[in-house]
Parts: structure tokens; C-alpha cells; sequence
């Protein structure tokens, strides 16, 4: 109890928003859920879907009475950690395809609740303007973690530059699935974070749009976008015994509220050119980017 008030106080003294490091803790006491919650910490990651919290979500979860805090992890793999440790209360930062597969590697009681506006990932260049451009031997830089890295090479096979063995699963899946690279392209992984910043070295680089994004990059000034399955949508997801809580009842309220809808329409932010969930195209008529 006292280790728990103390990590109060700390996240208090720190802000509203905080960066925590890989392998950093973040100190909250565990969801109770006999009681009615009035503060929802949100883990995410910096970059547009802290700010789709910080922007869509919050002022509405505040006008239903909550306080909101913000927590920026540093990486893809504390955000599950946390939340399934009860250091957070829910978070919105990956999609539905890393979620599942790292909620199974972990074993982690964990639960989707909704589908988000999300960011293709993108092939961009500073040397080529179009893919009819690439030479023989071009180098590319792609995601290294599992999930992004089929997911960047298949994109790159649908951009007609290689071909991959699409049968392999995901979690056993790497560069030496790659079936046919008729212009010899040289493929490298790279932390997705630093994927940006290869393109001043590589002739081109599979960066999701979140990345993107937060490096000040213009979606639009991709050579190639790709068209994101439901699957390939980020999530919000919460842990498995808070999914029939008020406060997650609230948060699927707010994201489904007009509210939402005129932030991610709306041309103070990026939100407008990410591509759409389906029940969103189906409440609002909006067509999918």
C-alpha cells in the first residue's frame, strides 16, 4: 500500500503527460473494480495516437466527470506490460495483429474494445518520386519487430518490388521469406521508431504512419500508401476483467460520439487522411480513406 501511494505522488509531481523508458515503472494502484473509477490513465506512444487521446478522447471522458492522465511509453512492448499489471487502464497505440499476437506470447489478460482511425504505413524516399523509379540493388529499410515486418514486406510485394512466402505465419515470419527480389533490393531491419530517420542513408523505407508522423513526415509524400485490413487498425484495448466496467463503457461512448467524429474530421490535426474502422464508415457514411 505504502509502495503504491508513493507511485501516486511521483506521476502527480511528474505532469499530466509522461515519458516512460523501456524497462522504466510506472507506480498506480490496480483497477478496483467494486468502485467507481473517477481517473483513467491511457498508456500510449508519442505521436498521433497520444494526441488522438490527449484531443478526441479526453475533453469528453472529462465532461463525464473523469480525470484523465496520459502516459507516453518509449516502445511497442511496455504498453501491454503495464496495462496488464494494472498501471494503466487501458491504452491505444497498436493494432489488432501485435496486440494479439503479443497478448498471446505474454499470456496476458488483455481485451480489444474498439476499433480506431488509423495511419497506413507508407513507402517513402528522398531519392525516387515514383516505384517505376527503383534501380537494381536499392536498399530499403523495414520494421524489425514480427508483426510490422510481414506486414511492411507485403505491402512492399503489393508495390510490386518483391515477392514473399505469404503461408509462413507471422511470428515465424522474416527477410528470408522472401520468395522473389528480381531488383536485388538490399532489406534491412530497423526499430520502427528510427525508420524516418534511415531515409537519409537508404533509398527507401516501409514506415507506419504513426512513425511517420511523429517525425514530422507528410503521409501524403509516400510513393506508396497501403489499404489497412480491419486487423491492421489500432485498438484501444483494456484488461479482460475491467471490459463490462462503467469507465470502458464510457470510453466506447466517447470514441462513438459525434464529438470524436468532428476532431478526427477536422483540420486542426492529422486524423482526417487516416484510414477509417468499418462500424465507423457504417455510423457516419464517411468513406474510408
Amino acid at each position: 500500500m505504502k509502495r503504491n501511494l508513493l507511485g501516486k505522488l511521483s506521476l502527480v509531481a511528474l505532469g499530466f503527460s509522461l515519458l516512460v523508458g523501456c524497462g522504466s515503472n510506472v507506480s498506480t494502484a490496480g483497477t478496483d473494480n467494486t468502485q467507481e473509477k473517477k481517473t483513467i490513465k491511457f498508456g500510449t506512444c508519442p505521436g498521433p495516437y497520444a494526441d488522438m487521446v490527449k484531443y478526441a478522447l479526453k475533453p469528453s471522458l472529462e465532461a463525464k466527470g473523469y480525470t484523465i492522465e496520459v502516459i507516453e511509453f518509449s516502445d511497442y512492448v511496455q504498453p501491454n506490460l503495464a496495462l496488464s499489471k494494472g498501471e494503466i487502464d487501458a491504452n491505444l497505440f497498436q493494432h489488432e495483429v501485435y496486440f494479439e499476437n503479443f497478448k498471446t506470447e505474454h499470456n496476458l489478460e488483455l481485451t480489444k474494445l474498439i476499433n480506431v482511425p488509423t495511419a497506413g504505413l507508407g513507402i517513402y524516399s528522398n531519392k525516387y518520386k515514383d516505384l517505376s523509379e527503383v534501380e537494381e540493388g536499392a536498399t530499403l529499410t523495414v520494421p524489425n519487430d514480427v508483426t510490422n515486418l510481414r506486414r511492411a514486406l507485403k505491402e512492399v510485394q503489393n508495390a510490386g518490388l518483391l515477392t514473399i512466402d505469404e503461408t509462413v505465419d507471422v511470428t515465424a515470419f522474416s527477410e528470408k521469406d522472401i520468395t522473389s527480389n528480381p531488383l536485388n533490393l538490399v532489406v534491412t531491419g530497423v526499430e520502427a521508431a528510427q525508420l524516418p530517420r534511415t531515409l537519409d542513408s537508404a533509398d527507401l523505407a516501409a514506415v507506419p504512419g504513426n512513425f511517420a508522423l511523429a517525425a514530422g513526415m507528410d503521409l501524403s509524400s509516400a510513393i506508396y500508401t497501403e489499404t489497412l485490413a480491419e486487423e491492421m487498425k489500432n485498438i484501444i484495448a483494456v484488461q479482460t476483467k475491467d471490459k463490462d466496467a462503467q469507465f470502458v463503457k464510457d470510453i466506447i461512448d466517447v470514441v462513438e460520439s459525434e464529438d470524436f467524429k468532428n476532431v478526427i474530421e477536422g483540420s486542426d490535426y492529422d486524423f482526417s487522411a487516416f484510414q477509417k474502422p468499418e462500424w465507423y464508415t457504417a455510423k457516419w457514411g464517411n468513406k474510408a480513406q
